[in-house]
């Protein structure tokens, strides 16, 4: 048995099965929907289909991150049972959640000299995030100790990436990331803006492009020019969605059929409650291995 334990934060959206079987532990943002708040905890608190429909029904939102406290009590525990500690935040570009978990460590690490804490930024979200976790999880299982592994990660957490579309445009003028005007253009025309995470964890508008049928050839495409390895990809997809999963199964189809070497099928998973409450129904996420990001 390992003598640490990997962690991340819920917003790493994997399902509380895929969690539980690859051994990594978690801990959970917060949100309110119309002023009640819940727990992120991977739709047990609330239905991510509940959830996403009281959105699209104009329910308000609004996110928390863990805070010092809360990372304080959440570690302890695996530091008194004598488990050294990695932890994955969700990343810098959209989320201060690091700055709470580096001073619960520091905090800690005075109480508990003998352990190790290392707090790494993912610089990825969603499960972008979750699939750097599960490569993580290979790599213990494989015999890598903790100083290695963090090591590993911190040189190779910019090769995960992530692409994004949206065919619902409401939640981005709502959260500012584009205008009411450019929302409205966009809706009339049929525009789904295509997305990506560049290298300080930020996402970043990138393209506009007309229909949903030519988003989901052009975020396959996206990855046809940047995974290792190009069409010979042999290593894990997935794909998160936000309450749209035929879009998500489409992706995954052309996926499936243009990568044939892909080490098992495309996973889909959901957008969780906390990246779910800024993007809103209608995204999906496609995440893969490929060379580092630079932009």
């Amino acid at each position: 048995m390992s003598d640490y334990i990997l962690s991340c934060c819920s917003t790493a959206d994997l399902t509380q099965e895929h969690f539980e079987k690859r051994d990594i532990h978690y801990i959970c943002f917060h949100f309110e929907l119309d002023g009640k708040e819940y727990a992120d905890d991977l739709g047990k608190s609330i239905n991510f289909h509940e959830f996403y429909t009281a959105m699209a029904n104009g329910a308000s939102t609004k996110t928390s991150q863990v805070n010092t406290a809360v990372f304080t009590e959440y570690f302890t525990p695996f530091l008194e049972q004598g488990k050294d500690i990695l932890h994955l935040t969700l990343s810098s570009g959209i989320s201060g959640v690091i700055n709470s978990a580096r001073l619960a460590a520091q905090e800690l690490s005075e109480k508990y000299p003998d352990r190790k804490i290392y707090v790494v930024d993912s610089l990825g979200a969603s499960s972008g995030y979750g699939l750097i976790m599960d490569k993580l999880a290979d790599l213990r299982d494989e015999g890598m100790g903790i100083d290695e592994l963090h090591s590993w990660v911190e040189a190779n957490k910019l090769r995960l990436h992530h692409w994004f579309f949206s065919t619902d445009l409401t939640f981005y003028v709502k959260g500012g990331r584009i205008s009411k005007t450019a929302g409205f253009v966009g809706s009339v025309l049929d525009i789904c803006p295509l997305l990506n995470m560049d290298n300080l964890g930020r996402l970043i508008p990138r393209y506009k492009i007309r229909t949903k049928k030519k988003v989901i050839n052009a975020i396959v495409a996206k990855m046809e020019e940047n995974a290792k390895d190009g069409l010979a990809y042999a290593d894990k997809c997935y794909i998160s969605q936000s309450d749209c999963i035929e879009d998500a199964r489409a992706v995954a189809a052309l996926v499936e059929q243009r990568f044939p070497n892909l080490n098992g099928k495309v996973e889909i998973n959901y957008v969780g409650t906390t990246i779910g409450s800024h993007t809103g129904p209608g995204t999906v996420a496609l995440f893969f291995w490929g060379g580092e990001r630079t932009e």
